[in-house]
């Protein structure tokens, strides 16, 4: 095993360092408007006056802060600092408080909402950026995230966070992240993006009450999100907690395993953490139904119609190397090493772009690059991709070190 642990580490440092970051440094950054460009398509082409999603920011930042704390090099604190000054020009809201969901190509406000899913983005990229650089104001701005997440979108009665509000903070009648997305008012893929927010903000500041709070977003994941009987998670939820769908998104399924595993770890509750180990490998049992011969997870079932999508997005590819080398490290169970090595070369076959950087939105069932989906934008990030290849590096490094 020794030598798939040290190529599989030696591959994710060259892949991080040499084609993912790259692409961002040098494709990316908007020189005319400040801070980096909104879309580019997946032939190739800069769109200049794309809007410049929360999201995609959020996670550049947090992208190049890792990337500074995990490699040391000045060229990926330039970045970080830069993505941040925008963001703090920019992003925040100066009279309401939060952070907008859209702005022009320009800088300026075009979709005010304040959806809780973004600020949990905020919140985990100025954690970030602190954890590399000390920047006090970087982390007194995800504190006061943290408290407004908890001011505004905390169930006090019911338990969990509510979706989206306008920028006055009244709660909206459209709570969805996308057009895609089912319009329920509490939703899995919000909480898992509060709880690793939380982790890492936890890590640079240990404060009893986002412990409580953490513990408890933990502990909604194992009653309320990972359905008792198949172990998928449970999407999307009424008020009341009642379950709206019966779609499977293999994706969130492994992601999900190894980031609640963390945040129980950041605890250090033996018994929760204990609780949490049992559940994430039934949740990892459950995601490998989606996986394919060749290595690949499916994006998506739905259970209500029997419908299958089988394109190969690049999220949940790279979600399944991680989760199934976190698995391997709970269990020394070989076939999750196996399989998280299946699932990198994967990747290095089909979505890598080894000639214009980055990776492909994904491959479709015939097997063909998806050139319509973004190479960059709204939804496609340095982050998903970047973060596989620094879990895998620490991880390998762990392992290798006994």
């Amino acid at each position: 095993m020794t030598g798939d642990l040290n190529r599989l580490y030696s591959q994710a440092d060259s892949e991080l360092a040499q084609n993912i970051l790259p692409f961002w440094m040098t494709r990316m950054v908007d020189k005319r408007n400040g801070g980096f460009y909104g879309r580019i398509s997946g032939d190739g082409i800069t769109d200049t006056e794309a809007g410049k999603g929360a999201i995609l920011n959020a996670r550049i930042l947090w992208t190049f802060s890792e990337s500074y704390k995990l490699l040391k090099d000045p060229a990926y604190a330039k970045m970080a600092r830069y993505a941040s000054v925008y963001i703090h020009a920019h992003f925040f809201d100066p009279e309401f408080g939060g952070t907008y969901w859209n702005i022009s190509a320009e800088g300026k406000p075009l979709d005010t909402k304040k959806q809780i899913y973004s600020q949990a983005f905020f919140l985990y990229a100025l954690s970030a950026y602190y954890g590399a650089t000390g920047d006090q104001e970087s982390l007194d701005k995800a504190i006061g995230l943290y408290n407004l997440i908890e001011e505004k979108s905390f169930d006090g009665d019911k338990n969990g966070y509510l979706e989206a509000y306008s920028r006055e903070w009244s709660l909206l009648d459209d709570f969805r992240l996308s057009a895609k997305d089912d319009n329920e008012i509490k939703t899995t893929n919000t909480h898992l993006h509060i709880l690793e927010g939380y982790t890492h903000l936890y890590k640079v500041w240990k404060d009893k009450t986002l412990a409580a709070s953490l513990d408890n977003l933990v502990r909604i994941f194992l009653d309320k999100m990972i359905h008792p009987g198949n172990h998928h998670l449970n999407l999307f939820f009424d008020e009341e907690w009642n379950c709206r769908s019966r779609l499977i998104s293999y994706g969130h399924d492994i992601e999900a395993s190894w980031l609640l595993y963390e945040a129980a770890q950041v605890l250090e509750n033996e018994q929760l953490l204990q609780r949490v180990r049992t559940a994430c490998l039934s949740v990892v049992k459950a995601a490998g139904e989606g996986l394919q011969e060749d290595g690949s997870l499916i994006y998506e079932s739905d259970d209500a119609t029997g419908h299958s999508d089988h394109e190969r997005h690049w999220w949940p590819q790279a979600e399944a190397v991680v989760g199934y080398l976190n698995a391997f490290q709970l269990t020394k169970n070989k076939t999750y090493f196996e399989q998280a090595l299946h699932s990198w070369d994967y990747i290095r076959e089909n979505l890598v772009d080894p000639v214009n950087g980055e990776w492909y939105w994904s491959i479709l069932p015939d097997g063909k690059v998806n050139y319509a989906g973004d190479k960059a934008g709204f939804w496609k990030c340095p982050y998903h991709n970047a973060r596989a290849c620094m879990e895998i590096m620490t991880r390998c490094r762990k392992i290798l070190n006994g």
